[in-house]
């Protein structure tokens, strides 16, 4: 009984350790990034990070974003094509312990309305948000455990939206009968139709866990 007890006590110490090593993480750096050349479509993928994006007053994209050693970004252009994608040099003990903080957790996109052709958004754990934007092909959306919502979404060829886990809400712009639609709903709610034809552009809806509420806005 009494090695019992002392293996217990020993596993409980041990956890104290590894906590306060996991507390004393590296703080996260403010950092931004404009391309100094033209970008027509851009593509994020991320984890456990907000992505916030917002119009742009001089008509370049820019981001800002905060990393540190273990966890940082790539950012590239190529073809006019800008790429941002999360990185991690973190150890196995990184992970253990109390739940980090909120530093450092959001990414601020800005970009110029009108001007993309694709906008390709991914994050895990935390929420997409956009406001009244165009884009002249198209834009998708993909959240797991968080919420995505838009204002008004003028799309030119497509709009894909999934979330597991969160809710979609937003508006976009055009009537339902300008759509053809594709909704998957499961544990939740919608009030878009599961399946519509017809159509010139394309509206997929995918929401797992969580309720999906979109407007149609002919402003």
């Amino acid at each position: 009984m009494k090695k019992i007890i002392s293996l217990a006590l020993c596993l409980i110490l041990g956890g104290f350790v590894l906590t306060g090593c996991s507390n004393s993480s590296e703080p996260f750096a403010e950092k931004s990034h404009t391309p100094d050349t033209q970008v027509d479509e851009i593509n994020l993928d991320v984890a456990d990070r907000e992505i916030e994006v917002t119009l742009s007053e001089d008509g370049q994209v820019h981001i800002a974003y905060s990393e540190n050693s273990k966890e940082y970004y790539e950012i590239s252009v190529s073809d006019g094509v800008l790429t941002m994608t999360g990185a991690s040099d973190k150890e196995w003990t990184d992970y253990i312990g109390v739940k980090s903080s909120d530093e450092g957790r959001k990414i601020s996109l800005q970009v110029p309305d009108a001007v993309l052709e694709n906008l390709t958004l991914s994050t895990t754990n935390e929420d997409i948000s956009l406001p009244e934007l165009a884009v002249s092909g198209s834009v998708s959306l993909s959240a797991n455990r968080g919420d995505i919502f838009f204002e008004t979404l003028d799309v030119g060829s497509a709009l894909t939206l999934k979330v597991k886990n969160g809710d979609i809400s937003g508006s976009i712009l055009g009537s339902c009968d300008d759509f053809a639609i594709q909704t998957e709903i499961k544990k939740g709610e919608s009030n878009l139709p599961d399946q519509k034809d017809g159509g010139e552009k394309t509206l997929d809806v995918s929401c797992n866990n969580g309720d999906a509420s979109i407007e149609f806005s002919n402003k």
